[in-house]
């Protein structure tokens, strides 16, 4: 392939998967450059969706996962099978090379926003709640394909796992991955804190009335309070309307110090036009160039400055309008495995692949099509958003 990855995402779009909606790019010590730090710590963070593979990519950056150590948010050792399209990791990598757009991933941890039922679906309106919190599906948003008929096969009780970036204008969550989690053994639910009740030991995360009773006091998170992001995991049955905690951490990571910071995502909290946030990231634009500006609450912005003290001091911050805010495909690289030559449907990477439509192959033929053939993908997601449907397969050696 001569083309670099960036040159891909110009073309293609290949912010892919909620990308447009939110991921953080950090690199330390400027662009250029492979590997990482001569002492082997990571000098990048990414955080976002998983928008393709090959091997992981996340924002238009295609990280090496090959040496990668993979967990959970409580580190809790995975593997490469948890991480899906429309699942939301974070990276820790080697410098970022802009002009291949490609770094070593050193460390992925990938976690989702809720776990638990559905309580109501509106397909008219493209959402569901879950837990009490409104989710919005968005073309983009990533079906799992156990899931056949997308939105519209999700029925109130079903127990499902929601991928999501958080909104805090409208405190709803934006999905990029929706999965069955029917043998789910705790549910969860990170969000804002409110209506705190020290008295009851409850308070609320949207609609959802949440009892800590059972939580120690020296176990809660620091500054527990009303406005707080957190991360908690619940039993599965209510008790006098409540649900039961049974941990409360934290909810945001902290980022570290870097000399090059790079953010592309939504503008979620505004203060003025030079103050807001991304992600839930603050960003201090006061001494930044903005073009197509001014900032507005919602704006899907990119930003580059420099992180301190868990602020990005921008330099530059860029209005995202029109084509520069596309979505147009998805990109897999990977092995075929449940290759079914009569519904045209094979499995790549986690995914569901048809090239039952137009299809251009390069370098092989429909005829060539083989469980463990490595392939290189393009293609755009299926109505229900479980499949994708191939635009172009290459064939790789």
């Amino acid at each position: 392939m001569q083309d670099s990855t960036v040159n891909k995402a110009r073309r293609w779009g290949w912010g892919g998967v909620g990308a447009v909606l939110a991921a953080l790019l950090v690199a330390a010590c400027g662009g250029g450059g492979g590997g990482s730090s001569a002492d082997g710590s990571a000098t990048g963070f990414a955080a976002g969706p998983i928008s393709g593979f090959g091997s992981v990519i996340v924002n238009g950056v295609r990280f090496d996962d090959s040496g990668a150590s993979i967990e959970d948010e409580d580190g809790v050792r995975g593997g490469s099978d948890d991480l899906k399209l429309g699942t939301m990791v974070e990276i820790e990598s080697g410098r970022i090379d802009d002009s291949t757009g490609r770094a070593k991933a050193l460390r992925i941890r990938f976690g989702s926003e809720i776990v638990g039922p559905v309580d109501s679906v509106d397909v008219a309106g493209s959402s569901l709640v879950v837990l009490g919190q409104t989710v919005e599906v968005r073309p983009e948003t990533v079906f799992d394909d156990s899931l056949a008929g997308g939105l519209s096969a999700l029925t109130a009780g079903v127990v499902v796992e929601v991928h999501a970036l958080f909104d805090a204008t409208s405190g709803h969550y934006i999905a990029t991955r929706i999965e069955d989690k029917a043998n789910a053994l705790a549910f969860k639910l990170r969000g804002v804190v409110s209506a705190l009740d020290t008295t009851a030991k409850t308070f609320q995360i949207g609609s959802a009335l949440i009892s800590y009773a059972n939580i120690n006091p020296a176990d809660l998170p620091a500054l527990f309070g009303d406005g707080l992001r957190v991360r908690v995991r619940l039993q599965t049955t209510q008790v006098n309307g409540a649900w039961v905690a049974i941990t409360i951490r934290a909810g945001v990571r902290k980022m570290e110090d870097h000399d090059d910071a790079r953010l592309r995502g939504t503008v979620t909290a505004l203060t003025d036009a030079t103050h807001f946030e991304v992600n839930g990231i603050p960003v201090d634009a006061s001494g930044a160039r903005i073009d197509n500006g001014p900032v507005q609450a919602g704006d899907r912005v990119e930003v580059r400055g420099a992180a301190k003290d868990g602020t990005v001091i921008a330099t530059r911050v860029k209005v995202l309008r029109g084509d520069d805010d596309e979505i147009r495909g998805i990109e897999l690289h990977g092995t075929v495995s449940e290759l079914d030559t009569e519904a045209k449907t094979f499995m790549l990477r986690g995914v569901k692949v048809s090239y039952a439509g137009t299809v251009i192959f390069k370098d092989g033929s429909a005829a060539q099509l083989a469980n463990g053939v490595a392939l290189e993908v393009k293609g755009m997601l299926s109505a229900d958003a479980t499949t994708l449907n191939a635009a172009l397969i290459e064939f790789e050696d």
